[in-house]
């Protein structure tokens, strides 16, 4: 029962990554490392999880420069380990919470030209990004909110 608990949720796990845009792989890696009591190396989660090692190489990669997992030394063996960053889910939010902050600064560059009269656009361009600095003004707030209680609930 615990190998099928496990198996469905890597699958669903990549799912999820995968609805967001992410590769089905990424999520997968990430769903084996939470379910992984101990470091894992990366010929380990190739076998586990039946894909060549150059992809997860690469996945991999990305996922340590957004802070998603740690490469960790185990004593003994010269071997790269992985596990998922104690801090996942926050560094999650904060990495879509910058998707959020570099739309509310797109809608700020271009509703400053517009008001410097260095572009005419059209009156409903101007007014979907009124709408977009609006709406992502309220996101980021709420977001940066949202960050701070979780911080003070996790002491």
């Amino acid at each position: 029962m615990n190998d099928l608990i496990k198996k469905d949720f890597i699958q669903d796990f990549g799912e999820a990554y995968h609805i967001f845009g992410l590769p089905h792989l990424m999520g997968r890696i990430i769903g084996f490392l939470l379910h992984a009591d101990e470091p894992v190396s990366l010929d380990t989660i190739t076998e586990e999880l039946n894909v060549s090692k150059g992809p997860v190489s690469q996945i991999v990669k990305r996922l340590r420069d957004h802070n998603q997992i740690k490469r960790v030394w185990v004593p003994g063996d010269r071997k790269d380990y992985y596990i998922a960053d104690p801090d996942i889910f926050e560094h999650s939010f904060i990495n879509h919470m910058k998707m959020m902050q570099q739309n509310l600064s797109l809608a700020k560059k271009y509703n400053k030209l517009i008001k410097n009269n260095r572009y005419n656009g059209s009156a409903a361009f101007q007014k979907h990004l009124n709408e977009m600095e609006s709406f992502f003004d309220t996101v980021t707030n709420h977001y940066n909110n949202l960050l701070v209680d979780w911080r003070k609930n996790k002491k």
